[in-house]
């Protein structure tokens, strides 16, 4: 069975797109050119490296989503291995799609292809700064990572104390999961440069900003029209953290070798 495929966007729900527009372009965040897939209201907000996908329609959400091509066969692969999926959209002729959980029930919606046109890498990074860890709250994280490991099967690095976390290489991105009681849904890390400018810009347009919200030593969480949460550092959290080779024996971690 092959990886997770390439991850696309976080894909959010959202009853008013320009409302939630407004606020990614007042953080530097741009709009890119989408296809036409859907056939809801769309949008795709992003720092050139992280894209952030609006959506105006049911689904589970937030949701991570990655890009497989042949999704078909890539499926029955994964239910031969014992994933189970929530909805499959697998028919010839119709944009197909297919969607499951993970143990703690976060979504991940899977597509044969891409929704929007590629981004400029050149130009990359929001106010927020750099992106760096997609993260996921877990009761237990080794037992998350039984899940994880055989679609992400590399892992970056491993954090015991204050709290366990693991972070896993999915599909291009950082993924973590974390037992912090601070996190109450999937959230975007950055490591901001530039706390004087962020602070201005929420305080001028009235963003909903917490100053040092209690996770990792984040000094700020905004938090966005659809709910998404945007924590800023100073640094990488788990820049301490122990790295990870392909060598390494991880056998005191089920699941995650």
């Amino acid at each position: 069975m092959s990886g997770i495929g390439r991850f696309l966007e976080f894909s959010v729900r959202t009853d008013d797109i320009i409302e939630s527009m407004h606020f990614y372009r007042l953080l530097g965040f741009r709009e890119v050119e989408i296809g036409d897939v859907w056939s809801h209201k769309y949008a795709v907000m992003s720092d050139g490296v992280l894209s952030i996908g609006l959506h105006d329609r049911d689904f589970d959400a937030p949701a991570i989503t990655f890009v497989q091509p042949e999704l078909a066969k890539h499926a029955r692969s994964m239910s031969d291995h014992g994933f189970d999926f929530s909805y499959m959209q697998l028919d010839e002729g119709a944009f197909n799609e297919i969607r499951l959980r993970d143990r703690d029930g976060h979504a991940i919606m899977m597509l044969e292809a891409r929704t929007y046109y590629g981004t400029d890498a050149d130009d990359d990074d929001s106010l927020c700064g750099n992106w760096f860890e997609l993260t996921l709250p877990v009761r237990e994280a080794v037992r998350s990572a039984h899940f994880w490991a055989p679609i992400a099967p590399v892992v970056m690095k491993i954090r015991e104390e204050p709290t366990m976390h693991m972070r896993f290489d999915a599909g291009g991105i950082a993924l973590g999961l974390s037992e912090s009681i601070a996190l109450h849904g999937p959230s975007l890390c950055f490591k901001c440069p530039d706390r004087d400018a962020i602070h201005e810009v929420c305080e001028r347009h009235g963003l909903m900003i917490e100053k040092f919200p209690g996770y990792e030593g984040a000094f700020a969480a905004i938090k966005s029209p659809e709910g998404t949460c945007l924590y800023l550092f100073d640094e990488d959290f788990l820049g301490e953290g122990i790295e990870v080779h392909e060598s390494d024996d991880l056998s005191e971690y089920p699941g995650v070798s």
